[in-house]
């Protein structure tokens, strides 16, 4: 899953939700530097992604975008699941998503001084276009990825994955609807 996703699995507990944020950029035993609720929201993240990578549902979304996306399909699917879940994020919360996305960086700049310089970088500008409110909007998801296609190594051609968005919209949405579910629950029996 993507950032959206993270964040709101996170629960009510900031320093978890902090953890679950920066846990891509927390390498092995970098993680025993923070506080506890900081590490458990860091295990989360990685529980989340064990989770996503394993499944056999998330599996048929990559399968999808393999032959034109290579590698980059999981990324490209974790995006595109964070879409739905912006897009229909009312019925998930009761707080509409710019005020959550807006409270989130507020947040963030609480704990600048302990987060990775690279996710520090990365909030600037995530915080400046509001990615996570944009991702509702495929016009938001396609800067996203052409943003993620120009820091990669190799042609990622992830600038136009939304166009596959777009030709198989109904597949992912039913794909992203029958696993958040199971991602949900999988999160409340999590324990570390």
């Amino acid at each position: 899953m993507n950032f959206l996703a993270h964040l709101y699995l996170s629960g009510n507990n900031e320093e978890v939700l902090v953890g679950n944020f920066i846990g891509d950029f927390v390498k092995g035993a970098q993680l025993n530097k923070y506080p506890e609720q900081v590490q458990k929201g860091i295990r989360l993240h990685r529980s989340i992604d064990y989770f996503t990578d394993t499944n056999d549902i998330v599996l048929q979304s990559k399968i999808r975008l393999r032959e034109k996306f290579r590698h980059y399909a999981p990324v490209i699917v974790d995006v595109f699941y964070d879409h739905f879940l912006a897009r229909d994020w009312s019925k998930f919360s009761n707080m509409p998503l710019m005020e959550y996305t807006l409270n989130f960086y507020q947040l963030m700049n609480k704990y600048l001084e302990m987060i990775p310089k690279g996710v520090v970088r990365m909030l600037s500008y995530m915080s400046q276009d509001n990615w996570l409110y944009n991702y509702q909007y495929i016009e938001g998801i396609d800067r996203a990825l052409t943003g993620m296609s120009k820091r990669t190594k190799f042609d990622s051609k992830m600038e136009h994955a939304s166009n596959a968005l777009k030709e198989n919209y109904s597949d992912f949405e039913a794909e992203f609807n029958q696993f958040f579910p199971e991602l949900q629950t999988h999160v409340s029996n999590f324990e570390e």
